[in-house]
């Protein structure tokens, strides 16, 4: 279009989004009323208050995360229609709810990510909206008939070129406006099992992922949002990274976790070594674990005497053997057969003793007074010290963390450690599998019931208080039937409320079973982890993020079948992304030269875009020196940057942390001595070549390794 039709679109399409932004602006204020007037709770019990603030508040929350980009788009169909596309729905409430902007997951929205001229599916043109704040600053249109409209400001690749080679900031951006066809075409796939998405470095599996978790929380908001979506990935600097995609797209309901948060209580980022990481992330452990609580399962190498009801008794091998017999033949956990255990030693102790005690004047015959006795005895049993530590002694109470810890400091060969509790990533999968086979330490449990029964006591008597002075109040002051509550109501109001989000609650309740889990950097966890992650999702609602060929964990996954296959056959599905929109080809040319080295049937993904900037590298002897010319050339630019290099060298980080990430600027320092490492040098060096979205340079002392020699520009 001529260039003043171009200004007075721009105009018209101004006034359009202003007005959205108007219709935001009333919708947030009503909500913020309706808020504070729940707060003020007239009219509603505290639950219904509490409930009805809890999602009002969500509602704010997600509101404004609207504020930036709010539309970002508009399709035009052959038939004259026009929609507007943004991150939230707004509708024309005067007018029969007629859609002032769609959702970008609606499925009217659809054919503005997968529409192309050679499939337009009844589209005229896609427009795209270039905004600042809340102003609109260009747009870009693409004519599905082949011909572009909108002078110099058309383009199809634009928005995305925009994106990808805009300066990196404090962490993951959405990619909403710019969600390309292949990535659409995963994030709304409509499979219920699990789904495999792999993709080198670059390709965007990532966010891919974050956007489907959108997608299906918008989908399936209900069954979503009482559960909650489980995001795992490889580091805390990754969640971080991360953090921002899914509040941005409106999404709260969701808990993000490292492998090593799994386990309430524990945060850990520790590593084992390679081998001891490889025992404890196999199957195999399972046998380890069930038979040194097997171990704890005692027969007394002496008869260990017991006095109850004057008489003196014996707890020996055979009576401790038949009971241990029959608590593992109950097939319950550990700390809940004890009680079965107990049972047994109960009743061969107390019969014997009725033997003696009624010697020649009790028989079985008179029942009652048999079961009277037994009953007394079987109390001073529970009662006797010398019992209860000889239960201790033969099937003791097991916490998961102390027989875990104490199994290291006796254990042999890899798995042995001085001290036993210095936990790693690779024992929470074991804590987390001992609860289960473990059982509940019933002590704990037990006094939390008894605390329980004294609140409801508590409040019956404050009930039955209330009642009985009914007579010296005046009428107004009465309680009437409809004013009184059940003993069990009462004591709610007693009891401390538990106000905590979805969040807060799923992230402190090892039982908690999420609707979804989203599973990055996938191809690094074990066999146990796997087992973790599947009882926290009883319905296997999976997305699988991932790419063998960057797997650094002897642990890890070397096929996706190996560690999927045993829970889900049949119900997993794999989706490969192969276009790589973070990392140039000056620089993938490079990565493509060391993977075809350790993984030589692995198809690199092919790069969006150049450059124009040919990575460097730089012999030196001063390692320290030429780093800290690197940060101070960095800092004046725009954008993020980092050194990494292999463990022990001042000022670097190692690979492993910066999975996932991507910087403007990476300096690889020593690549030979990364490469040492093996397999997982190879793979980690892998990983450090591809964090780089415009330039990377590359310092060694010695010879750099043959897969990079030659195809690096030699700075000075």
């Amino acid at each position: 279009m001529p260039v003043n039709g171009y200004e007075q679109e721009l105009r018209s399409e101004s006034e359009y989004i202003g007005d959205l932004y108007a219709r935001l602006d009333a919708e947030r204020e009503r909500v913020n009323d309706a808020y504070l007037e729940t707060l003020r709770g007239e009219g509603r019990t505290a639950m219904e208050r509490d409930e009805q603030a809890r999602l009002l508040a969500k509602e704010i929350k997600r509101l404004h995360v609207a504020d930036s980009g709010l539309c970002f788009g508009r399709l035009d169909s052959v038939n004259g229609e026009r929609s507007y596309i943004g991150r939230l729905g707004i509708f024309d409430e005067a007018d029969d709810y007629e859609p002032l902007l769609l959702d970008w997951r609606a499925p009217a929205s659809r054919a503005f990510y997968t529409a192309t001229g050679a499939t337009p599916e009844g589209m005229r043109r896609r427009r795209q909206f270039h905004s600042k704040g809340r102003a609109l600053v260009e747009f870009t249109d693409e004519a599905f008939d082949g011909h572009q409209t909108g002078a110099v400001h058309s383009d199809a690749d634009a928005a995305l070129l925009a994106a990808v080679n805009a300066p990196r900031g404090e962490g993951m951006r959405d990619i909403v406006a710019t969600i390309q066809s292949e990535q659409d075409e995963i994030i709304r796939l409509e499979h219920q099992g699990v789904l495999v998405i792999e993709g080198g470095p670059g390709t965007g599996k990532t966010v891919v992922a974050l956007h489907r978790a959108a997608y299906l929380l918008y989908t399936q908001r209900e069954r979503m949002e009482r559960s909650g979506v489980l995001v795992v990935g490889p580091n805390p600097q990754f969640l971080n990274h991360i953090g921002r995609v899914l509040p941005s797209l409106g999404e709260s309901a969701v808990v993000f976790m490292t492998a090593g948060d799994l386990v309430p209580g524990l945060r850990v980022a520790a590593d084992d070594n390679p081998e001891a990481a490889r025992l404890k992330g196999s199957l195999e452990i399972l046998d380890f674990l069930k038979q040194a609580i097997a171990d704890r399962q005692r027969l007394p190498e002496t008869p260990v005497p017991v006095e109850i009801g004057g008489v003196r008794l014996h707890v020996d091998a055979a009576m401790a053997e038949w009971a241990r017999d029959e608590a593992r033949k109950s097939g319950l956990p550990h700390n809940e057969a004890r009680s079965t255990f107990t049972e047994i030693l109960s009743y061969v102790l107390t019969e014997r003793a009725i033997g003696r005690i009624g010697k020649g004047w009790l028989s079985r015959d008179d029942k009652k007074q048999w079961e009277e006795m037994r009953s007394t005895l079987l109390k001073e049993l529970a009662d006797s010290d010398r019992f209860i530590a000889a239960l201790d002694e033969l099937w003791p109470l097991l916490s998961p963390r102390t027989f875990l810890a104490e199994l290291y400091t006796t254990a042999e060969g890899p798995l042995w450690r001085a001290d036993g509790s210095a936990w790693t990533v690779s024992d929470v999968p074991l804590l987390d599998e001992l609860v289960d086979l473990l059982g509940p330490d019933r002590s704990a449990a037990d006094s939390a019931e008894r605390e329980s029964r004294a609140e409801a006591d508590y409040a019956t008597q404050v009930l039955d208080m209330l009642m009985s002075r009914q007579d010296s109040m005046d009428d107004e002051d009465h309680l009437y039937a409809t004013d009184l509550l059940e003993a069990h109501e009462l004591a709610f109001r007693f009891q401390e409320h538990d106000t905590r989000d979805l969040v807060e609650r799923a992230s402190s309740d090892r039982d908690w079973t999420y609707r979804h889990v989203v599973v990055d950097e996938a191809q690094e966890l074990s066999a146990m982890d796997w087992r973790v992650l599947m009882r926290r999702c009883p319905a296997r609602s999976f997305t699988v993020v991932g790419d063998l060929a960057q797997r650094r964990s002897e642990a890890g996954a070397r096929t996706w079948g190996e560690m999927l296959d045993p829970y889900v056959p049949g119900r997993w599905v794999y989706r490969p992304l192969s276009m790589n929109y973070r990392t140039p080809a000056e620089i993938m040319e490079l990565a493509a030269a060391v993977l075809a080295d350790f993984a030589p049937d692995v198809t690199p993904p092919e790069s969006v875009r150049s450059c124009g900037v040919r990575p460097w590298s730089r012999r030196v002897t001063d390692i320290a020196a030429a780093v800290e010319e690197f940060v101070r050339d960095e800092a004046g630019r725009e954008g993020t940057s980092i050194v990494i290099g292999p463990p022990g060298v001042p000022g670097t980080v190692p690979a492993s942390e910066t999975k996932g990430l991507e910087f403007d600027a990476v300096l690889v320092v020593e690549p030979e001595r990364i490469l040492a490492d093996g397999p997982r040098g190879a793979s980690e060096l892998y990983v450090a070549l591809t964090r780089a979205t415009q330039r990377l340079g590359v310092l060694h002392t010695g010879e750099l390794p043959p897969s990079l020699a030659g195809m690096l520009i030699e700075a000075e």
